[in-house]
């Protein structure tokens, strides 16, 4: 056997000359590219005719949008590109040639998953132009731009290293890009389904009480009396009990990581503190009884009550980035374990009609 990162680092080479040398990988690049610059454009000009060019929140927008876009982008192609990374070599016929070398069957599964996980990066790179562009707008944060930046790369190793394992779990190339997409819309979509679902599944009575103004006991002192308490009850949804499934969302754990940034009035400046402050307001539970006091705060001359600001809800609730992020690297370490334990040879058993290498 060969050293551990050698023969990493020729698996790497080879995988990386094969995309390379064909065309789609490049003709993907270009599309991307147009797409990014169109969204950059729309959004640079949607700026500019509201007011907002030149200012924090302009620019932290369009950067907040184009990491998004990448990432979308990055889910979207990945399981096409590394979904057949281990069958595919198998099916036709390279990967004995390889496997009967000195370099073992972890180098050859580790360093597809690295190849796979370059190509990804590639997107993120021809889009720098358009994040640099962003500067160009107004101040970004620094941390804003790091972890952003340090999560999104984390998030396309984690959906490379998915890929490339069930590619070496499953039999068949087809299924398991299948299989990688699946898994990609079980984090993205149905992460947001269960926490819809288990929200209103789990429901809990709510008391409010209206006290208004009796219109008729108006004078010209602006005295008034008050009409008899109406009280109602309802079913409320206890989403503070299911919110966790939003921490296993990626582009919550992006959000959530990235934001905390916001303006004068207390509201996110960016993409990234929109989505975090939905994913945070789901942790605080409903009131048990609301009182809407319409003729009191008339009496008192006080007026309502004012609601929290969203930098305040930010302020009083929990950050579950790490948790989600942990998560999705515990599932991408156990699937490209599990694909390494299903490519070594000799193998003890194998599926009806799979080749032997």
């Amino acid at each position: 056997m060969i050293p551990f990162t050698r023969g990493v680092h020729i698996i790497v080479r080879l995988e990386l000359a094969q995309r390379v040398r064909g065309v789609a990988v490049y003709v993907l690049l270009g599309l991307f590219t147009i797409l990014v610059a169109a969204v950059t454009l729309l959004l640079w000009a949607t700026s500019s005719n509201t007011g907002m060019n030149g200012t924090t929140g302009s620019s932290g927008w369009l950067f907040s949008t184009i990491v998004y876009f990448v990432l979308l982008l990055g889910t979207l192609l990945v399981p096409a590109l590394g979904g057949a990374a281990v069958n595919g070599d198998r099916d036709a016929g390279t990967l004995a040639t390889t496997q009967v070398t000195l370099v073992s069957t972890t180098q050859i599964v580790i360093g597809k998953f690295l190849a796979s996980w370059i190509t990804s990066l590639a997107f993120l790179v021809v889009s720098l132009p358009f994040l640099l562009f962003s500067f160009t707008l107004g101040e970004l944060p620094v941390r804003t731009v790091v972890v952003s930046l340090l999560v999104l790369v984390i998030e396309l190793a984690v959906v490379s290293a998915v890929a490339v394992g069930l590619s070496a779990i499953v039999g068949r190339p087809l299924f398991s890009v299948a299989s990688t997409y699946l898994v990609v819309a079980a984090l993205s979509i149905g992460t947001l389904i269960a926490f819809g679902l288990g929200g209103l599944a789990v429901q809990t009575e709510q008391r409010t009480t209206f006290i208004n103004v009796d219109a008729s006991s108006y004078d010209d002192e602006g005295a008034v009396e008050c009409l008899p308490p109406e009280v109602y009850t309802s079913q409320v949804p206890r989403f503070d009990l299911v919110w966790g499934f939003l921490a296993a969302n990626p582009y919550v754990v992006l959000a959530d990581a990235s934001a905390g940034e916001f303006d004068g009035s207390g509201y996110p400046v960016d993409l990234f503190g929109s989505f975090a402050l939905g994913a945070r307001a789901a942790q605080i539970p409903p009131e048990a009884e609301t009182i809407y006091d319409e003729c009191g705060a008339l009496q008192s001359g006080r007026g309502y009550e004012d609601s929290p600001t969203p930098e305040e809800i930010w302020n009083s609730t929990t950050p579950s980035w790490f948790v989600g992020l942990a998560a999705h690297v515990l599932l991408a370490a156990a699937l490209l374990f599990w694909g390494i334990r299903r490519t070594i040879t000799p193998a003890r058993r194998l599926p009806r009609g799979q080749r032997v290498a």
